[in-house]
């Protein structure tokens, strides 16, 4: 199991959520196994989520789709994405 986490900026967390719960079915069918997203206490702008794969390469595909980064200008995410990968230790 894989699981990338992925930190960003967004112009407006209720509008993001909508677009992300939005493309749910799509971000399965793009190998997504589990997810969850948390918003910063002191910054309700500043959203971390977490999505598992079942391997890194189908993980890296997902990071690097068009689909996915275009999805993420329309829910109005700012600025370039810090992600990273990690497995259970």
């Amino acid at each position: 199991m894989i699981r990338m986490f992925v930190r960003h900026a967004v112009r407006d967390f209720a509008a993001w959520k909508r677009a992300y719960d939005a493309f749910d079915e799509e971000r399965k069918g793009m190998g997504v196994t589990g997810d969850a997203v948390f918003q910063d206490v002191d910054n309700p702008t500043m959203v971390t989520a977490w999505h598992d794969f079942e391997d890194l390469d189908t993980a890296r595909t997902f990071r690097d789709s068009d689909r996915l980064k275009s999805v993420m200008g329309e829910a109005g995410v700012l600025g370039e994405p810090i992600v990273w990968f990690a497995t259970p230790a």
